[in-house]
């Protein structure tokens, strides 16, 4: 992860620990515990997120499919293309869609170059070709954009 996606996270954190800890102890309405919940589970799975990241610089700018890389790939059978970041999910790229290593997608391509063509499975159980066509670290991505 990079230090500014690690940073917006220690943020994020800390903005949702003063909001629970500054609401009113006394107010136990309904909309309010729904509330806090929801702030506790965001709680939680940043600070698992926090706690297991890899804190460095980007990937080198070198083609190879790997976390912190922008991937652009075309979907073999209609020729579609779409963009993506290859990372964690529940951080905040902008308007980019995250897939994680862990997704049928992002592990199919982990490792792949520039030109490689693989597939990843759906829940079908169909096998959906793709073929790497671009991949740049995030920051070179959005120094483009």
């Amino acid at each position: 992860m990079g230090p500014q996606a690690y940073q917006k996270l220690q943020d994020e954190l800390a903005t949702l620990r003063a909001l629970l800890a500054t609401e009113a102890a006394e107010d136990d309405s309904e909309d309010l515990v729904t509330v806090q919940r929801a702030r506790q589970a965001r709680i939680q799975h940043i600070h698992d997120m926090l706690l297991n990241a890899t804190v460095g610089d980007e990937p080198p700018d070198d083609g190879v499919a790997e976390p912190g890389m922008v991937l652009t790939v075309r979907f073999d059978e209609t020729g579609d293309t779409e963009t993506f970041l290859l990372g964690l999910r529940g951080v905040a790229y902008g308007d980019l869609e995250v897939y994680s290593l862990s997704s049928p997608l992002g592990a199919a391509l982990l490792g792949a170059r520039v030109g490689t063509r693989c597939s990843y499975p759906v829940p079908s159980g169909a096998s959906i070709p793709v073929t790497l066509i671009k991949a740049v670290p995030y920051g070179v991505h959005s120094d483009a954009g």
